[in-house]
């Protein structure tokens, strides 16, 4: 079963950061430029927070609310969730799922190593999906049961 290792291996360990002073308004540009949900805030070599397209929405409608002016690091999540890079496709959904979450850091060795999204871990169960269903069609096809004969008993 592939694991988040695996994930990273194909998506890459860059994990796309902002300062907590940086404005909101900038953050989105990074996001819109590297087509990412979510960024993380990174103050003194450590991640401390992460702050996603949802809230945006949710900031959007505040009054005093201004994405040109609103420092990141102020209205950030500071409640980062991270896996292990050892975990499974099926414990990657079922802690986003649980925790009713889009992203999660991996880490390794007490560090985090990479960044992962709902859409990546679907499009991982998907590759590995596909790949046990094509083993299975090489294993049961018609060839298989042409040349799987019962033999006969020569007992009369």
């Amino acid at each position: 079963m592939k694991t988040a290792h695996d994930l990273l291996e194909k998506k890459g360990y860059d994990i796309q950061w902002v300062a907590p002073d940086t404005t909101i308004f900038n953050a989105v540009k990074v996001m819109v430029e590297k087509k990412m949900g979510a960024i993380l805030i990174k103050e003194a070599g450590k991640f401390v927070g992460i702050w996603t397209e949802r809230n945006l929405l949710k900031q959007s409608i505040e009054p005093e609310f201004d994405i040109k002016t609103a420092r990141i690091g102020d209205y950030m999540v500071t409640d980062l969730k991270s896996a292990p890079h050892t975990a499974t496709v099926v414990q990657l959904f079922d802690q986003l799922v649980g925790l009713r979450i889009r992203h999660l850091l991996i880490e390794k060795d007490g560090e985090y190593i990479g960044f992962i999204s709902k859409r990546d871990v679907t499009r991982l169960a998907l590759i590995e999906k596909s790949e046990e269903n094509e083993a299975l069609n090489e294993i049961v096809n018609y060839e298989y049961y042409e040349d799987w004969h019962w033999k006969q008993s020569s007992k009369k």
